[in-house]
């Protein structure tokens, strides 16, 4: 079993079917089947061995791919670390887990000029230019190709990314390769991926899908580091001039595509299916995204780095009934749960870490349809623990030796077995008053004009409401006559609410309490 075996599959199928498009060119199946198995030649000749972790510092890009594929195919371990997080991420990822090799673009080199933790990483490659002390990639265009692939078992360890702990120590989610090959044909069929599709491609995870399906690739002209600040216009060409039938990106992507059409008057006729997901997708914008691409499915998709995806919807499944209940408060839906896992609500206990149960505990435990919980899942594609099981007490539960992940996240199921998302735990608003959840309230706050994100939180007591939005547009009197049932002690406009920097999508709630101060 290993994930460069789909790869070979499609370069012997579809040799000539273009499957790549990127700023640093263009591959057939067949190109890129050949540039990762001298890839792979060149890795093997400096040294690294099957189960070796390697460091990887590229945008998506054609490189990058080439790289993964030479990594999956050797049996090495790519792995993901962000750089954005700072040196004492970086340093403290090395400490759990030193790399013996390290891939990525001149401009990453320039890290180990401060990283002692990079500079001893036994191997370096450089993606492009030449780079002092490290090899480039472009010398195996001279090696022959390493035709073979290493057979490495199910539970072998393919993908590992590194995420900010709550305490500050990283946690290591490890991907295998038996894992990643359920997650793609998860992913296959829900996203309905058929060979010849054009899809413009965002996340990593879902070009890797792409390429193992036959789908053509287009990565965006744009920084995807920061999703919510593209530039839309070039990316906007690109999708017409390709004729992309599909896409998949974070909310804040697709808004900036969204304001580029409403701007300009113009619509993409050729794009059939639109996904959208990682971050909590409102009404609105999948109303906007129906206008942007009239021929287009548009799915909002829930998931998350555990387990992607664990429910998703159509917006042409929303019905009037539900967006009624969206705008009185009931939350957001996230739609049916995909039939390849098992999901739960059960009472919330964030914070406190569940034993061990049997099935009859956990049954009796798991909450009825309307009421509010814990979201927790269990199944094939979700990620049954952490590197060294760091993280695993405040995420994880056994039942009867099953193994299964605690979002989080807050919701509920309604009596068509629908799940309904109300958001994080950690957000909920819990005083004299009652419980008040965010998605509550920001689902109300972003049906209404002007509107572009909001954010509840409390603050020294008081329940604050923070929005960002057009002035011009903007009616506060209004939003507070709507949210009355929620008891709001201030709603404060702010120019910018803080998010993620990943999706720059999710509210970063540290930074925002820091600006109401």
């Amino acid at each position: 079993m290993n994930l460069a075996a789909l790869l070979q599959a499609q370069a012997q199928h579809r040799p000539d079917a273009t499957a790549l498009i990127a700023a640093d060119g263009t591959l057939t199946f067949r190109q890129l089947d050949l540039k990762a198995a001298r890839t792979a030649a060149l890795l093997e000749a400096a040294g690294l061995r099957r189960g070796d972790p390697v460091l990887v510092f590229q945008p998506m890009s054609c490189a990058l791919y080439v790289a993964l594929l030479a990594i999956f195919r050797l049996g090495l371990i790519a792995t993901f670390v962000d750089p954005s997080a700072g040196r004492e991420h970086i340093e403290r990822c090395c400490a759990l887990c030193l790399p013996r090799g390290f891939i990525g673009s001149a401009r990453a080199h320039l890290l180990r000029l401060w990283s002692p933790a990079l500079r001893r990483i036994p191997h370096h490659f450089s993606t492009g230019m030449a780079v002092p002390g490290a090899t480039r990639l472009a010398r195996a265009e001279r090696l022959a190709t390493r035709d073979e692939w290493a057979s490495v078992g199910a539970d072998a360890p393919a993908l590992m990314t590194f995420t900010s702990g709550s305490t500050g120590q990283p946690k290591v989610a490890v991907r295998s390769h038996g894992f990643l090959l359920t997650q793609h044909n998860v992913l296959a069929r829900h996203l309905d991926l058929q060979a010849g599709d054009v899809d413009l491609s965002t996340l990593p995870i879902f070009a890797l899908a792409n390429l193992a399906s036959g789908v053509t690739s287009v990565i965006p002209d744009a920084d995807l580091r920061r999703p919510g600040a593209i530039k839309p216009a070039p990316v906007w060409r690109q999708m017409s001039t390709l004729n992309v039938t599909r896409s998949a990106a974070s909310p804040a992507f697709f808004e900036r595509l969204v304001e580029h059409a409403e701007q300009s008057g113009e619509t993409l006729v050729s794009i059939k299916h639109i996904h959208t997901g990682g971050a909590p997708v409102f009404p609105l914008l999948l109303e906007r995204l129906r206008k942007a691409a009239p021929r287009a499915q548009v799915n909002a998709v829930y998931g998350s780095t555990e387990a992607e995806p664990i429910a998703h919807i159509d917006a042409a499944d929303v019905s009037a009934l539900d967006a009624a209940a969206m705008r009185a408060g009931r939350g957001l839906l996230a739609g049916p749960p995909v039939a390849e896992l098992s999901l739960r609500i059960v009472r919330a206990q964030w914070g406190t870490p569940i034993s061990p149960l049997s099935k009859a505990a956990f049954e009796h435990d798991c909450l009825p349809e309307g009421e509010v919980g814990e979201i927790v899942v269990s199944g094939a594609h979700v990620l049954r623990g952490y590197l060294g099981g760091h993280g695993d007490a405040e995420t994880k539960f056994d039942v009867d030796g099953e193994r299964w992940h605690r979002t989080g996240d807050m919701g509920y199921l309604d009596n068509r077995g629908r799940l309904w998302l109300l958001g994080r735990a950690g957000a909920r608003v819990v005083d004299a008053r009652g419980e008040l959840y965010p998605f509550s309230v920001e689902c109300v706050a972003g049906m209404l004009p002007g509107v572009r994100r909001s954010a509840l939180l409390a603050h020294e007591g008081r329940r604050i409401l923070a929005v960002e939005g057009d002035p011009r547009q903007l009616d506060l009197a209004e939003l507070e006559h709507q949210l009355a049932w929620a008891q709001l002690d201030a709603v404060r406009q702010l120019k910018r609410i803080p998010v993620d920097k990943r999706h720059n999508a999710k509210v970063d709630y540290p930074a925002l309490i820091a600006l109401l101060d």
